[in-house]
């Protein structure tokens, strides 16, 4: 980037509270800083509410604030949105409304997985979102590449204690890996913790290998992904297909949505 050119912005979308969840937001801030390339600002943002019931109700609800600020975004002149949450609902409707590159957290970090090793285990951070992330991978269409799917039984609380107790991050470390190690058995050469909260936990262990296979930090990948996008589009000119999935909301479509009360 050219002296003086002002930095690429991107809008990574947390589904955390920026206030009730503010460490966290911070931390996940400051990781953003140390991995962004020279001439790339990533602008961590939450949701009021935010994301707290662990049931499709509450991801359709999310859905429907964070496409509109999507909208925003790209009204505000942000470069690029990210959906920084792992079961990224909206993320079609997204793409299919803005013309800025959009990434999101769990599509990022399963498809560079599938890179970097034959089979991926997923650890999600409830059991009622077993089904949810089933239904995600059948989505992107690579069920024959998942060597399954356990569950951590987690809550807010208990991973915010993680981040500042080291008695409670090793709690919470064991029972990750008494997850992990059967996907292991089963096949599983990469393992992929299904939420930005329990990437970001685990981000201080680099690497992290459970019985040789990484844990990989999809909050890196998607970032990494974004920064990607923007250097095709500029390199290319080409953001996302308007053939199909992703044809463009018309005028209309979206000046009904933002006017709709939710």
């Amino acid at each position: 980037m050219r002296e003086g050119t002002p930095p690429l912005r991107v809008w990574y979308q947390s589904f955390v509270h920026p206030v009730e969840q503010a460490a966290y937001m911070g931390r996940l801030q400051v990781l953003l800083d140390a991995v962004a390339s020279p001439g790339v600002r990533f602008e961590v943002h939450g949701l009021d509410p935010p994301d707290r019931y662990f049931h499709p109700l509450t991801e359709l609800r999310c859905a429907t604030q964070v496409i509109r600020l999507a909208l925003e975004a790209e009204r505000a002149g942000y470069d690029a949105f990210v959906v920084g949450h792992f079961q990224e609902p909206g993320l079609l409707e997204i793409r299919a409304a803005i013309d800025i590159p959009v990434i999101g957290l769990g599509e990022a970090t399963l498809l560079a997985g599938l890179t970097m090793g034959r089979k991926i285990g997923l650890v999600t951070i409830d059991p009622r979102f077993i089904d949810w992330h089933e239904r995600q991978v059948r989505a992107h269409a690579i069920e024959a590449r998942i060597a399954g799917i356990h569950a951590l039984q987690m809550n807010l609380q208990r991973f915010m204690k993680a981040f500042s107790e080291d008695t409670t991050y090793a709690e919470v470390r064991a029972e990750f890996v008494d997850q992990v190690r059967p996907l292991v058995a089963a096949g599983a050469d990469i393992i992929v913790p299904a939420g930005g909260l329990p990437m970001l936990l685990f981000s201080r262990e680099t690497p992290f290998l459970i019985d040789g296979a990484p844990v990989l930090n999809g909050i890196v990948i998607a970032a990494k992904a974004a920064e990607m996008a923007l250097e095709l589009k500029r390199l290319t000119g080409a953001v996302v297909s308007r053939r199909g999935t992703y044809a463009k909301a018309s005028p209309e479509a979206v000046k009904e949505f933002m006017s709709a009360r939710w």
